[in-house]
């Protein structure tokens, strides 16, 4: 089954309830979700949700990939697909497509994000995509693997780095404070 509205609602109350700071944040995707929007949907352009990996090794750097559209240093992650049955699910997806990571060699830290940030992302003519908002619920895993083979359509290259290098400031206190 698809995911579901209630199961956005779900995780993100669950997670505002660990981290009520995050409220003010979060206000619009929690109005989107009260005004009925198809937060699952691509071409809802108010904002939709994505789903994220944080992948930690071992020594606890982070796995980093290279995205070719935007041409920057990002985390694992992307849109949700209709297969996906839960956001977690989905993030452990988006990994394993863009590093070829197996999904049985990232075991999930927790059911709960570790982290969901609301961020714009710009338009994009070549997909007839106006500038819009992701929310994208990031989850962190551990492995011991490596990357296999990456998604070269949308990664151009991957790299382990220190936790302590993540840009999201939100991101990489939460990260630090899970590594520890």
């Amino acid at each position: 089954m698809p995911i579901t509205t209630a199961h956005i609602r779900t995780t993100l109350d669950d997670y505002l309830n660990a981290r009520p700071d995050d409220k003010p944040l979060l206000a619009p995707l929690a109005e989107l979700l009260d005004g009925g929007a198809d937060l699952t949907s691509r071409k809802e352009f108010r904002g939709h949700v994505t789903a994220g990996a944080i992948l930690a090794d071992p020594d606890g750097r982070i796995l980093h990939i290279r995205h070719r559209a935007l041409n920057r240093w990002l985390l694992p992650g992307g849109h949700l697909e209709p297969e996906d049955t839960d956001l977690l699910t989905a993030a452990r997806r988006e990994l394993t497509e863009e590093t070829g990571i197996p999904a049985s060699a990232a075991i999930p830290a927790s059911r709960l994000p570790i982290h969901i940030d609301a961020h714009p992302i710009p338009a994009n003519p070549a997909k007839e995509e106006p500038g819009h908002h992701h929310f994208d619920f990031r989850f962190l895993f551990r492995t011991v693997a490596d990357v296999v083979e990456l998604q070269t359509e949308e990664v151009t290259a991957a790299a382990w780095r220190a936790a302590d290098t993540i840009a999201d400031v939100a991101l990489r206190e939460q990260v630090l404070r899970a590594l520890r």
